[in-house]
């Protein structure tokens, strides 16, 4: 597919607006390259390897880069660079989100080293753009590789792919020349790289429109729009006693942030991974909306904890959510749910307390809206590293402690059968947080959430756009004030 078809497909009909301008020749070029070039010109009707210009997706104005690679395999030299930087530096001037269509073999090779630093001055315009708080959304086709995906390719705020598409750094033609065997097969593949956490998703281009138009219906909200909902009183808790909400907690077929997605949110777009190589199933991630409020959410996922505790990818993952709020403006949603952390040596040695210290140091000093819900199991430093927020959320049988009760029974008393007794002696429960001022507001369960999954989600996602949209409208520095004088006066009488 030309990028001129992918503009059509994904582009409102008769939106698109060129950009390109007319470029300058370049005098000294090898006449057997510049024959290149003008056969080249001649077959694709265009003049470089890259079109730019503006269109709508959904009646939204964007900026669209993409490569043509039938145009010298979409390779980048100096003129197709120069024409992506003044594109992707008018979107930033102008305010658009961006979304960029590599489809390229990397640096163009007739143009050497001076090709090759290129993409260092993309890379720069790219992140200014970021920088600016505007969304980047990427579509890598196939095939890219080289430098196209070691800059541009790999800088998206969400990055799809095409499917079955050959990516990868080395190309798998110079790799069997360099080493006189074949690439492995299947690393260098959409899917594969989807398995490991490097991208989010991969999807046909048909579906691109769909999938950018969800996305950016959250990274590129309306803040005009939102408006602050009435005030609701929150129903009566009963008091048990903290060792039932436990054992409440923990059993099977009771509702997590799954079904608060399914029953509470729209406009998901899962993020899957750190981007970075990592992919860890225990931690959820996706922007979302709850109402008309748009946040990332970033949750234990308590059906995964079924193949094992989350390990420190699961944190790093949660960073790259705070790392687009922040870029973005967007409000964060934690839920926290998780019988405890992975306690193993490829955790200790994956540097576990070192990310929950980061994760506890970057959410509390985020300067967008951060609200933190309590959906169930509260154990220990994975629980803790999602917790500092400006507003905790806990649902009834919702409860925080150091370690799962058992382990606490296990120091004090070397034997577990005083977990009942710890768990009230150590203020775990929903009340005791309410009473010590860890969590803000309580939600009652009704009987039994697993009989009314949805009855819950659906109170617990209008309680989290009423305290996000509330947010939104705070003054920014008063709020981040009010954050860590909470946390610093914890336990302060």
């Amino acid at each position: 597919m030309s990028a001129e078809k992918l503009g059509e497909l994904i582009l409102d009909p008769g939106s698109f607006v060129r950009w390109d301008e007319p470029l300058i020749p370049r005098p000294g070029l090898d006449p057997g390259y510049e024959a290149e070039l003008q056969r080249a010109q001649t077959s694709t009707g265009l003049d470089e390897s890259v079109v730019t210009g503006e269109g709508r997706i959904a009646g939204r104005r964007i900026a669209l880069i993409a490569c043509e690679f039938s145009f010298l395999a979409g390779s980048i030299g100096v003129a197709a660079a120069g024409r992506l930087v003044r594109a992707i530096e008018r979107a930033t001037q102008e305010r658009l989100p961006l979304v960029a269509a590599p489809n390229s073999g990397g640096t163009r090779m007739q143009e050497g080293t001076i090709a090759f630093v290129q993409m260092v001055k993309i890379s720069i315009a790219v992140v200014k753009h970021r920088s600016a708080g505007l969304p980047y959304l990427v579509y890598i086709r196939n095939p890219t590789t080289g430098g196209v995906f070691a800059s541009w390719g790999s800088l998206g705020h969400v990055t799809v792919a095409e499917p079955g598409a050959l990516i990868g750094f080395l190309g798998p033609r110079v790799y069997n020349a360099l080493h006189g065997e074949p690439f492995p097969v299947g690393v260098q593949v959409a899917e594969n790289l989807l398995q490991h956490g490097i991208i989010d998703a991969v999807i046909p281009a048909e579906q691109l429109a769909e999938v950018a138009e969800r996305a950016l219906d959250v990274l590129d909200y309306d803040r005009s729009a939102i408006h602050l909902l009435p005030a609701t009183e929150d129903e009566a808790i009963p008091d048990i006693p903290a060792w039932d909400s436990i054992q409440r907690s923990r059993q099977a077929g009771r509702p997590g942030v799954r079904e608060l997605m399914t029953y509470a949110a729209t406009n998901i777009t899962p993020l899957e991974g750190t981007g970075a190589g990592e992919m860890e199933p225990g931690l959820y991630c996706a922007l979302a909306k709850f109402g008309q409020a748009p946040c990332i959410v970033l949750g234990h996922d308590r059906q995964a904890e079924k193949l094992g505790p989350m390990g420190p990818a699961g944190l790093r993952e949660a960073r790259r959510g705070f790392a687009i709020a922040k870029e973005l403006g967007l409000p964060i949603v934690t839920v926290i749910d998780t019988a405890g952390l992975a306690l193993s040596q490829d955790a200790e040695e994956g540097g576990l307390a070192g990310e929950i210290a980061r994760c506890l140091g970057e959410l509390v000093m985020l300067p967008v809206p951060t609200i933190c819900l309590i959906l169930g199991q509260g154990s220990g430093g994975g629980a803790l590293a999602l917790l500092p927020a400006d507003r905790v959320i806990s649902t009834q049988h919702g409860w925080l402690s150091p370690l799962p009760p058992e382990g606490a029974s296990a120091i004090m008393y070397r034997t577990t059968d005083r977990a009942s007794e710890i768990a009230h002696s150590q203020g775990v429960r929903s009340l005791d947080l309410l009473r010590n001022g860890i969590v803000d507001r309580v939600i009652a369960e009704g009987t039994d959430a697993r009989q009314a999954p949805e009855e819950l989600m659906r109170k617990l996602g209008r309680v989290l756009e009423q305290e996000i949209t509330a947010l939104l409208l705070t003054d920014p520095e008063k709020r981040l004030a009010q954050r860590l004088e909470r946390y610093n006066r914890l336990g302060i009488w």
